[in-house]
């Protein structure tokens, strides 16, 4: 579904049953549906966390090198379609860890970052087997600051704090969250919306896994943390368009990030 008129500030967000551990039936999947999406040049598309594996725990013969299999994939969409395209793998960490990784594919097909999950979902065992990231990432998209962060990460707003205070606009939240906890998925993509004034998608996975039900419900989410769109449990796509001016005017009319308290971020105050 559309909402809005197209521009070149279109985002589409693909929710979809991950196909258990399975790279090539995922690869293929993805394929059929961004043919299908037909999105335009320089685009954004964005992906669930894991996107061709699943919230597995397994490394062997699914983590990656930096320049693995999965990394070419997404840079070949990118590239063939002519998008910005943000997906999630499993890289090769330290000491036989794993690091759960949101890749940025600029319209060329080029890298434009890559983020490690800072918060590992110690609950369900991630932890143990993947390793923290450090520091953040964000990128240009049409003069709008974009910033991916995975799943678990959406329960820690100091993150999305020290990430407003950089400029950030535009958070996208790639997950893998389980039906059990859906409620709070829902508040929590509303409330980092509301404070820091700044446009939030959640890109959730559907189906389920051999131990998790997944509920799906992605959602756009606007800066008065209002939901723009949402998708059910099925699997779908959302293509919304941003609107810049609206979300810097109201920053303008009600500043409300002018009064953060930097030294409680261990920030200056000078601005990164």
């Amino acid at each position: 579904m559309w909402i809005g008129k197209p521009s070149p500030m279109n985002v589409h967000a693909l929710q979809y049953n991950i196909q258990w551990e399975d790279k090539s039936a995922n690869y293929s999947q993805l394929q059929a549906l961004i043919q299908q999406l037909r999105p335009q040049p320089e685009d954004m598309v964005v992906l669930p966390e894991l996107s061709c594996i699943g919230f597995t725990m397994r490394r062997e013969g699914l983590a990656e090198e930096p320049e693995g299999e999965t990394s070419q994939f997404f840079a070949q969409l990118a590239r063939e379609h002519g998008i910005y395209l943000v997906g999630g793998l499993s890289w090769w960490g330290h000491g036989g860890l794993g690091r759960n990784m949101a890749l940025s594919f600029g319209p060329k097909g080029e890298l434009l970052g890559s983020y490690a999950k800072q918060h590992p979902f110690s609950y369900g065992g991630e932890s143990e087997h993947y390793q923290p990231g450090e520091g953040f990432l964000h990128f240009d998209w049409h003069g709008c600051k974009v910033a991916p962060l995975i799943c678990y990460d959406l329960r820690f707003p100091e993150t999305f704090r020290h990430l407003a205070y950089q400029g950030v606009e535009f958070y996208l939240v790639i997950a893998n969250w389980p039906a059990a906890r859906v409620h709070h998925w829902d508040s929590l993509l509303q409330a980092r919306a509301i404070e820091n004034q700044a446009y939030v998608l959640g890109v959730n996975r559907c189906g389920e896994d051999p131990k998790v039900a997944y509920p799906g419900s992605s959602r756009l989410i606007d800066p008065h943390g209002r939901v723009l769109s949402s998708l059910d449990s099925q699997p779908g796509h959302i293509s919304a368009r941003l609107d810049l001016e609206d979300l810097r005017a109201y920053r303008a009319r009600f500043p409300a990030l002018n009064d953060l308290r930097l030294e409680q971020l261990g920030l200056s105050s000078a601005r990164v």
